[in-house]
């Protein structure tokens, strides 16, 4: 509508009053919805164990989904506190903190692994 209105006026010169009527769309704005800390704890409560560590590194760290399924075991840097996302969105990596709560768990899920 304004590439339009432009071209019509400034290219052209010319002046369409019929247009000046016409309604333009309006995109709605929308709110996202946060769950509330309480909320958060009822759900990762309810979750079966094996999914329980990785749902709550994925809130822990803001991950995507796809970012904690492909995490390895050389991406988690204990000593240091982090955690490193390969191939995050757009290609790039990034750094993530290691939340202390889940740090024992997650070393014990990693020997857990290794043992296999």
């Amino acid at each position: 509508m304004s590439a339009l209105l432009f071209l019509y006026r400034e290219v052209l010169g010319m002046d369409l009053p019929w247009l000046e009527g016409v309604q333009r769309t309006r995109t709605p704005k929308r709110i996202p919805s946060v769950l509330t800390v309480d909320e958060v704890a009822v759900l990762l409560s309810a979750l079966p164990t094996d999914m329980a560590l990785l749902a709550r590194l994925l809130y822990g760290t803001g991950m995507r989904l796809m970012e904690g399924l492909r995490l390895r075991v050389k991406d988690v840097d204990f000593d240091g506190g982090v955690v490193v996302v390969r191939q995050a969105k757009g290609d790039k990596d990034r750094v993530v903190m290691l939340p202390r709560s889940l740090a024992a768990e997650l070393r014990q899920q990693v020997l857990a692994a290794r043992a296999v």
